[in-house]
């Protein structure tokens, strides 16, 4: 008998995809389009698994376990978009081929879908297929008319049980009420995030980085077993690091922008202190600056994020930068080391947490 969960649902669909094969050469077409669904899958894999490619579409999923916060699922959401325009931009820059393939790239889009529901794993010819009345929802939302009433091509269509269930901020998040109707599933009511605006947005922010040769910057380095998605999660999620972090009471979290990213603030209690923490530049899976005010004094610590071993595991670069004066100097004299011991250890704490979620038993369709 199949298990049946409660997860999130997710469909990434490259938009205009059949107009664009139908209409170049194939030769080109192929390969771009490779191109950019391995994009896809290598930014929704992580917190996401890959249930399987349907052509233009990949379709992921994640426990409540596993994506148990809508930053998460938003913060994955964003960071394939993103990743996509980057990608699509990278490949159209560096072609000097005129034919219709390789000057069409730009037409092509990138949607999601997400739902929130239940779902069995079941053995069908030899795969394991995802079943349930949610995994038929979410594909009929493939079919709306999103694209003809707001004239969106980059967007995230998140059902009302999916909203419902992270308590999505509406407001906060800029979301757009739209409503589908299907004549199997009925009446789907939805939100619509913009992600063309969130990618002018981002393109538009400047950037904040402590550099590797930066003489004032002390430097920390940790192998992570798991795919950078998944670690980043675990490094930013409040109820995460309340299990990792070591001497963490409290953390407490404010996102301006509905989602964790910049201007998102941390109060974190450690005993008697308080850290105050300020996110300055935000580039999931790559990197993440953020100001941290302590007892200790104020610093810019940034956190870079290199995939190794082909994906599975992850290099973690800590690039801590005191902003304070004399005072501060004495102090980190003092007490630097006990602060570094302080990291090392949350840091094997976290070792264990990864591997031992990894070491679940999780179904892999496909």
């Amino acid at each position: 008998m199949n298990e049946v969960e409660r997860g999130c649902l997710i469909i990434a669909d490259i938009g205009g995809y059949t107009r664009y094969l139908t209409g170049v050469e194939l030769e080109h077409s192929t390969d771009i389009l490779a191109d950019l669904i391995n994009t896809v899958v290598e930014h929704m894999s992580g917190v996401f698994t890959l249930s399987k490619l349907e052509g233009d579409a990949v379709f992921c999923y994640a426990p409540d376990a596993r994506a148990a916060e809508g930053d998460s699922v938003v913060t994955a959401v964003e960071s394939c978009y993103f990743a996509f325009r980057q990608r699509q931009a990278t490949i159209d820059r560096a072609t000097s081929c005129t034919c219709d393939a390789c000057s069409r790239i730009p037409s092509l889009g990138l949607k999601f879908v997400v739902h929130h529901g239940r779902y069995a794993v079941r053995e069908m010819a030899g795969s394991s297929e995802l079943v349930g009345s949610d995994v038929i929802v979410v594909h009929r939302l493939l079919k709306n008319e999103v694209k003809e009433k707001t004239g969106l091509n980059g967007y995230a269509f998140f059902s009302g049980d999916c909203l419902d269930h992270y308590g999505l901020n509406v407001s906060a998040l800029t979301l757009s009420p739209h409503t589908e109707t299907y004549d199997d599933v009925g009446e789907v009511v939805g939100w619509v995030l913009d992600l063309e605006s969130r990618w002018v947005e981002e393109q538009e922010r400047r950037e904040v980085v402590v550099g590797p040769d930066d003489p004032k910057a002390l430097t920390l380095e940790y192998e992570m077993p798991g795919p950078a998605p998944l670690v980043w999660d675990h490094l930013t999620s409040p109820a995460k690091r309340l299990v990792w972090q070591e001497d963490t009471q409290d953390l407490k979290q404010t996102n301006p922008r509905g989602s964790r990213g910049v201007g998102t603030t941390n109060h974190c209690v450690h005993g008697k202190s308080a850290v105050y923490e300020e996110i300055l530049d935000w580039k999931p899976y790559r990197y993440m600056t953020e100001r941290s005010t302590s007892p200790m004094g104020p610093m810019t610590m940034m956190f870079e994020f290199s995939p190794i071993a082909g994906g599975d595991r992850t290099k973690v670069i800590v690039r801590i930068k005191p902003e304070g004066g004399l005072k501060q100097k004495l102090m980190l004299k003092a007490f630097g080391k006990k602060m570094t011991e302080g990291f090392n250890k949350g840091m094997a704490n976290l070792v264990e947490i990864l591997e031992a979620e990894l070491k679940e038993p999780a179904a892999t369709p496909g």
